[in-house]
């Protein structure tokens, strides 16, 4: 197959107002650390933060940084119970963050031990961004959480680590026990079956063996108050796992870019900083929110060569994107590329309808930035090895530049 080169635009597409009934769950039976590493934040909170956060109270979002007055009726107890691994952690980190800037009281507890390797890794290794601005940071396993936060109070909990129920009931039933009286839980899209239809919204079919069907259908039935977040691919500062630097890498050293199938398949990509605003409305809407199930993506979706053509662009460098059929190459396309090799997305429907809640992503600028960082931490320079690359532009006969 040969290489093909695209200079054409990115394909991007944004979906139409929906009317969607309020999608819920049925309600049938179907090594830590010391609790406290920072001083306790005051109901006046004053802060500026370098990614952007936003004021809630403003669904159009400015760029700016900006002060919030946090009234003490109004401050919540949060506690975010945060994955260490993976492409989900950067999202506890973000929710933080605005939580703290909107003037909430905020306790972020990640599985494991605060001195482990995994630690070293944004966005972990930037915590003290949050226990600058007044939270807290504490580290143990979840299994324990009551001992870990050692008999403190919270209003309301999100669950940013479990994949399934046995790993996320303890935390549940600790916090019903607790009287905490709001669960946020973060699920993931990818439970959705395949659809003739995308893109997915809520209310579609899932999985029903998929680990996070179980914890969401427990949290239905144990607590009055819940909101559950299934989020795409994301990107944003402090990701610790690769979505636009992966295009980056083979920009800048002026490989082609494989890509499995025709590249017009569809998926979603959002910026972090939606996903963090979305869980903050949830708090501060929390009759709104409750029983509700919420698409955390973006309001576009994106072809694979529009992603490729957008970073490229981002990097003011030119691309040559080639496809290839993974059975033919002898590729698992799970492994040579970080997206699903089909049309994957789903829209926020619930979330502007029930919520008020509206994007900021903007892939063409937020990728800019984004190659920024990239640049700024050496990655371009950075010696790398694609053999899988190779394997694959090997078989269809593609030339690499030495």
């Amino acid at each position: 197959m040969a290489a093909l080169a695209s200079s054409s635009s990115s394909l991007l597409f944004s979906s139409p107002p929906s009317k969607l009934p309020s999608p819920s769950l049925p309600r049938l039976s179907f090594s830590t650390s010391s609790f406290l590493s920072s001083s306790s934040s005051s109901s006046s909170l004053s802060l500026s933060h370098s990614f952007n956060a936003y004021p809630i109270s403003t669904r159009r979002y400015s760029a700016s940084s900006f002060t919030v007055q946090a009234s003490a009726a109004d401050k919540k107890k949060v506690l975010i119970v945060n994955t260490n691994s993976g492409g989900h952690a950067v999202i506890g980190f973000y929710f933080a963050k605005e939580l703290l800037a909107s003037g909430h009281d905020v306790t972020i507890f990640t599985v494991g031990d605060e001195g482990s390797d995994k630690m070293k890794k944004p966005p972990f290794s930037r915590f003290s961004e949050i226990v600058s601005a007044g939270g807290k940071t504490v580290w143990g396993d979840p299994a324990e959480v009551g001992k870990v936060v050692a008999g403190a109070t919270f209003d309301v909990v999100l669950d940013n680590n479990g994949k399934d129920l046995d790993t996320v009931r303890p935390v549940i039933d600790w916090a019903k026990s607790s009287g905490v009286k709001q669960f946020l839980f973060i699920s993931s899209a990818g439970i959705y079956k395949p659809t003739d239809e995308p893109p997915h919204v809520e209310g579609d079919a899932v999985k029903a063996d998929a680990g996070h069907v179980g914890v969401e259908t427990y949290l239905a039935e144990v607590f009055s108050s819940w909101a559950v977040f299934r989020p795409q691919y994301m990107i944003g500062s402090g990701n610790n796992k690769d979505c636009e630097e992966w295009f980056f890498d083979r920009i800048v050293r002026n490989r082609p870019v494989p890509i499995p199938g025709s590249g017009m398949q569809l998926t979603n990509i959002a910026h972090v900083r939606d996903l963090s605003s979305m869980l903050t409305v949830a708090v501060e809407k929390p009759e709104a929110a409750s029983g509700h199930i919420f698409n955390c993506v973006s309001d576009r979706a994106v072809t694979l060569d529009g992603m490729a053509r957008l970073c490229a662009a981002a990097a003011g460098l030119p691309v040559e994107i080639v496809h290839y059929d993974p059975k033919a190459v002898g590729i698992d396309a799970k492994k040579a590329f970080p997206f699903r090799n089909m049309h994957f997305y789903a829209e926020p429907r619930a979330a502007k309808d029930i919520l008020g809640w509206e994007g900021t992503t903007n892939l063409p600028e937020d990728l800019k930035e984004r190659f920024e960082e990239y640049v700024k931490i050496g990655r371009d320079k950075k010696p790398m090895k694609f053999e899988l690359d190779d394997k694959i532009l090997e078989s269809l006969k593609v030339p690499v530049a030495a």
